[in-house]
């Protein structure tokens, strides 16, 4: 029997988005297990600035890459990000605002409750 995730709250994981599909595990929520190395836990809501600093950092998440299945994300789109790349944002004042009840408690070992908190949609 698998057990239920849990979010920051404590409460069962919410799903975070279908549409893109997102989740490192392309299931809908920001579950997370030893092959994430990146730790995709935090649901994020996409902004133009998030999405600008994301690219200027390496990792473009705005261009679409057919090959891999990936639609590209606009503004506005919700995505599991990873914690440490959500903390990151923060240090630059460009994070997006996270949906608690869609992130994985397992966030909490990279992010506080409180910074999280912060940003809460």
């Amino acid at each position: 029997m698998k057990l239920a995730a849990l979010n920051v709250l404590g409460q069962t994981l919410e799903s975070c988005s279908t549409q893109p599909l997102t989740g490192f595990f392309r299931d809908g929520c920001c579950n997370t297990g030893p092959m994430d190395r990146g730790q995709h836990t935090v649901c994020a809501l996409m902004t133009a600035e998030f999405l600008a600093l994301s690219k200027y950092l390496g990792n473009d998440l705005s261009t679409p890459r057919p090959e891999y299945g990936f639609p590209g994300l606009k503004p506005g789109d919700q995505w599991c990000l990873c914690a440490g790349r959500f903390l990151q944002a923060h240090e630059e004042g460009a994070a997006p605002k996270v949906r608690l009840a869609a992130t994985h408690q397992a966030t909490l070992a990279v992010v506080s409750l409180d910074i999280l908190k912060e940003y809460a949609a």
